[in-house]
C-alpha cells in the first residue's frame, strides 16, 4: 500500500482529531466525513473496529507505512518495557519526526520532504531517509545551504517552542538540535490509545 497523499482534512474527520495538526476546515466539520454529513446515525464499533481505527490513526499520524508500521510493532515488543511505550517512543524517535518537533518544519509530511530532499544532517553527515531512529546524543541540523529556505525560516518563526519537549535542545544560532533521550509517555501529545494496538496486534 502506498503513503497516503489524499486529503488531510477528510482523513482527519474520520478519526476525530486534527492529527495532521491545526486544521480551520476540521475545526468547521468535526463530524465524520460522507452525504449524509453530521445527521447520519452511527453504529456502534466492535472492539476489533476501535483496535483498527487507533492503529490507522497512528499510522496516518506519523506517515508510517503499513509494512514499516508493523515491523516497528515488532521490534518494541522484543524491548524491555511497557510495549505501546515503546512503540510511540520509537515513533517519536524517527528523523522525519524530530525535524517536525524542533520547529523546522509546519507538518511531518513537510519534514519528511525536507529529509528527502537532503536538507537535513544527522551527526553532520547528510542523510535522505526519514525513519532512520535516532539516539540519545544525535544531533539534527539544517545544511548550511539550505538554512534560508522559506519553508524552514517560516517554520521556525512560527513554531512553539521547542523547549516545550523535554526530550529535545534546540540551538537557534547553529540551526540544530539534540535528541537527549527517548520520551516518557506523558510527554507525548498525541491523543493515541496504545493499549489499543498492542491488543490488535496480539490476536
Amino acid at each position: 500500500m502506498a503513503r497516503y497523499t489524499g486529503p488531510t482534512t477528510k482523513k482527519a474527520r474520520k478519526f476525530g482529531e486534527a492529527i495532521y495538526g491545526p486544521d480551520k476546515s476540521f475545526e468547521r466539520r468535526k463530524y465524520p466525513p460522507g452525504q449524509h454529513g453530521n445527521g447520519k446515525r452511527r453504529k456502534q464499533k466492535s472492539d476489533y473496529a476501535l483496535q483498527l481505527t487507533e492503529k490507522q490513526k497512528a499510522k496516518y499520524t506519523y506517515g508510517l507505512l503499513e509494512r514499516q508500521f508493523r515491523n516497528l510493532f515488532k521490534k518494541a515488543a522484543s524491548k524491555k518495557g511497557v510495549t505501546g511505550t515503546v512503540l510511540l517512543q520509537f515513533l517519536e524517535s524517527r528523523l522525519d519526526n524530530t525535524v517536525y518537533r524542533l520547529g523546522l518544519a509546519p507538518t511531518r509530511r513537510a519534514a519528511r520532504q525536507l529529509v528527502t530532499h537532503k536538507h537535513v544532517l544527522l551527526n553532520g553527515i547528510l542523510t535522505n531517509i526519514p525513519s532512520v531512529s535516532l539516539r540519545p546524543g544525535d544531533v539534527v541540523a539544517v545544511r548550511n545551504k539550505s538554512a534560508h529556505l522559506e519553508i524552514i525560516q517560516n517554520a521556525v518563526k512560527s513554531s512553539p517552542a521547542v523547549t516545550k519537549w523535554s526530550w529535545l535542545e534546540w540551538n537557534s544560532q547553529k540551526m540544530e538540535g539534540k535528541f537527549l533521550e527517548y520520551p516518557e509517555r506523558e510527554s507525548i501529545p498525541e491523543k493515541i490509545n496504545e493499549q489499543l494496538i498492542v491488543e490488535l496486534y496480539s490476536k
